[in-house]
Formats: C-alpha cells, sequence, structure tokens
C-alpha cells in the first residue's frame, strides 16, 4: 500500500483530485459550495508569484545573452526575428480556433473570492494600452499585479543591464535575478504540491455550479487545443521548413526519439541533450545549437504560446465576457510580450495565464478548472515547443550558409555532455 502511494506521482493525485471534486459536486452539491476556500487559497498562492517570477526570468532572459548578443549579432538578431513571428503565428492559431470552436460556452465559473482585489480590465483602445504599459513605480504596478507594466519595466531594467560593464556590480543583479528565478519555480513545485487539494475543491465548487455538463466542455477544450497545434504544424512549421529547404523526412527521424521523451514526461528539458545530440548530427554546427536552442527554451515556446491564446479565450467565454476583436489584439500583444523569457518547466505557463487573465479582468477561477486537464494539453504543447526549436536551430544553420559545413557527427554527444541550461 506504502509503495503504491509513494509511486503515485502529481499527475496522478491531481487527475484523482479532479474526479473526486467531479463526483463530490455532482453527488453533493451543498456541501461541494462549501468547498471554495480551498480552491482560493491555491489561487492566491499562484498569484503571488506572478510578479516575482517574470521579474526574474525576463531579467535573466535578455540581460543574461548580453555577451552572447554582441559576439554573435548576427545570429542572436535572426533567432529573435525568427522567435517572435513564429510566436506571433501561434497566439493568432490560439486566438482563431477559440474563437471558432468555443470550448468554454456553457461552463458556469464559481463566484470571485469576495475578499480578493478586483482585477482591472487593460484598455481597449491602442493609445489606453500604452499609457497604461509604463508604471509611475514598479512597487506599486507589482502590488496590483499589473503584468503589462512589470514586463515593460523588467525588459528595460534588463537592457541597461546587458549594457552595464562587467564587474562585480553586474553580476551581483545577474546572479539576484536568477536567485529570485530558481526560488519561485522552486515555490511554484511547491505550490502544485497543493494542486490536487485545490483543483479537487475548485472542480467540486464548479460541478456544483454547472452541472456534471463541464467535462465535456474541458474535453472539449482539450481537442480545440490538439486540432491548433496540429494546424500550426501545417500552418507554419512545415512551410518554413519547406522555404528553408530543411529535409522533412530526415528531421522527422532525428527529432522523433526526443519529442517522444517531451511527450511523455511533459518536460522540455528532460528532451533537451537528446535534442541537441541529434541536431548536430543532422548537420547543424554546434555553436548554433549551443545558442538556439537555449534562447529558444525561452523565448520560441510555440506550444505553451498557442496553449495560452486558447486557454484565454476558454476563460473568457465562460465567464461571459465577449472579447472584442480590439481587446483580442491587446492580449495577443500581452501574451507577446510576457510569454518570453519564461522558463521551459512544468506548470510555467500557468504563471503567464494568471498575469493575462488579471490584466484583463477575467477570473483566475477558470485556472483551477483548465488544471484538471492540464497534463493532457502539456503533453501536446511540450512537444510542439521541442519541435519547434530543434527546427529553428536547423533554419538558422540554412540562413547562416552553414548547414552541413562540419562534421559534427562524431562530436555530437561530447557536445552536450554538459548543455547549456535554458534560463
Amino acid at each position: 500500500m506504502f509503495t503504491l502511494l509513494r509511486r503515485t506521482t502529481l499527475t496522478h493525485w491531481i487527475f484523482i483530485g479532479m474526479i473526486g471534486g467531479i463526483l463530490v459536486g455532482w453527488l453533493a452539491p451543498e456541501f461541494a459550495a462549501g468547498l471554495k476556500p480551498l480552491s482560493n487559497m491555491f489561487l492566491r498562492l499562484i498569484k503571488s508569484i506572478v510578479v516575482p517570477i517574470l521579474f526574474g526570468t525576463l531579467v535573466m532572459g535578455i540581460a543574461g545573452h548580453g555577451d552572447d548578443m554582441k559576439r554573435i549579432g548576427r545570429l542572436a538578431l535572426k533567432s529573435f526575428a525568427y522567435f517572435w513571428v513564429m510566436t506571433a503565428i501561434a497566439l493568432a492559431i490560439g486566438l482563431v480556433f477559440g474563437n471558432v470552436f468555443r470550448p468554454g460556452d456553457g461552463v458556469i465559473l464559481p463566484p470571485p473570492d469576495p475578499n480578493a482585489g478586483v482585477p482591472t480590465p487593460a484598455p481597449t483602445t491602442f493609445a489606453g494600452f500604452i499609457d497604461h504599459a509604463f508604471p509611475t513605480s514598479f512597487f506599486a504596478a507589482a502590488s496590483q499585479n499589473y503584468v503589462l507594466q512589470v514586463v515593460v519595466w523588467s525588459t528595460l531594467f534588463a537592457i541597461g543591464l546587458a549594457q552595464a560593464p562587467a564587474g562585480r556590480g553586474k553580476d551581483t543583479v545577474l546572479a539576484f535575478a536568477e536567485g529570485i528565478a530558481e526560488v519561485m519555480f522552486k515555490f511554484v513545485a511547491i505550490i502544485m504540491k497543493f494542486a490536487p487539494i485545490g483543483i479537487g475543491a475548485a472542480m467540486a465548487v464548479t460541478v456544483s455550479h454547472s452541472g456534471i455538463g463541464v467535462v465535456l466542455n474541458l474535453a472539449k477544450l482539450v481537442a480545440t487545443l490538439y486540432g491548433a497545434l496540429f494546424a500550426f504544424t501545417l500552418i507554419a512549421l512545415i512551410p518554413i521548413a519547406l522555404y528553408a529547404r530543411i529535409p522533412i523526412r530526415e528531421f522527422i527521424k532525428k527529432v522523433k526519439e526526443p519529442a517522444m521523451i517531451a511527450f511523455t514526461t511533459t518536460s522540455s528539458d528532460a528532451a533537451l541533450p537528446l535534442a541537441m545530440q541529434r541536431m548536430i548530427e543532422f548537420g547543424v554546427p554546434r555553436r548554433i545549437v549551443a545558442f538556439v536552442m537555449p534562447t529558444g527554451y525561452s523565448f520560441n515556446l510555440d506550444g505553451s504560446t498557442l496553449y495560452l491564446g486558447v486557454a484565454s479565450l476558454f476563460v473568457a467565454q465562460a465567464a461571459g465576457v465577449e472579447l472584442t476583436l480590439g481587446q483580442q489584439l491587446l492580449m495577443m500583444l500581452t501574451l507577446l510580450i510576457t510569454s518570453k523569457g519564461i522558463a521551459a518547466v512544468p506548470r510555467a505557463s500557468l504563471v503567464v495565464l494568471a498575469g493575462t487573465l488579471s490584466a484583463f479582468g477575467l477570473p483566475l477561477e477558470g485556472i483551477v478548472v483548465i488544471l484538471g486537464v492540464d497534463e493532457l494539453m502539456d503533453m501536446a504543447r511540450t512537444t510542439i515547443n521541442l519541435v519547434g526549436n530543434c527546427l529553428a536551430t536547423a533554419v538558422m544553420a540554412r540562413w547562416e550558409g552553414e548547414w552541413g559545413n562540419e562534421d559534427e557527427t562524431a562530436v555530437g554527444e561530447a557536445a552536450v555532455s554538459e548543455p547549456p541550461r535554458p534560463h
């Protein structure tokens, strides 16, 4: 019995909590409604880490690569331009699928925590958006959870830090930002240990309000995401591979094994060493793999970004909020910025989603509903993250005119024995 409990992973406990919550909400709706404080506790903990984790990861993601970008500026510029374009395409596809299939229709979210502050909706005009983006005080923006203001200030701070002369002061600030990011991700891991209880309670409350039919909406959400990711592959990944004259059949053979690792473990990190080795064997020079792959893990998470677009619309639809085209474009711009610099670790997208919902005045209660099936969605989006970054290395090698110029196959294993850690 104890052996079985020790072997039960967090994923299993989350599914157990979700199923238990559904049953409690269905069979004892009055009792289920009283479980809301447990879900509120989980939501408050998640909300509390949004600002520090964004600050730490953005500063490290930008300033931490300052020296590399000076040394290989052309590759860096091409890589970041590629990352932004692919991210924008992923977001657009996610928003289209979310609007067409509307997986959140029919879901009735439980009422928000009455003791929580009411989030301020994002401005609906471009001028208002620009005016809202710049804070008068970083600490005021942080205390109000104005995510976009935190992102803008952190980005400018990181650019200034990258331009500062090398020395003890700069190293100290970088170490501080890295320390914040590392501690916050450990904090996420601690919070996620409470997730089965928080998610179970949230599902119980949701089913007590919405009825058992909410399960069908969650299945529709998963199907919508998988369909959107498949469309992204057809619309973005395959055309760019053809344009860059990447041999697709050979590429699939090389990326197949790391993709399976990413799918089954829902961890891009677990597949990183093998993916780097396979890309070197594929003919991509080591220096390009060593820069593009880890950088892409912070700035080119296409699957996670697409998921954020679908999930945000799901929550808006469940909350009965009809976002205008202008608001959706502003949301897309916000996600385009806030998704950068987030480390490729499990549940990192949760932080960005929480910040985006707060910025647009949408209830965080939608997050715990989504988390019930997040593992199923995480498998697919992590795989697309990995494949997208592998393809990015090949495309950059072709654009740099260095495809297959070096015989790296023999040294591939040595090159990835100590791979650069994604920030």
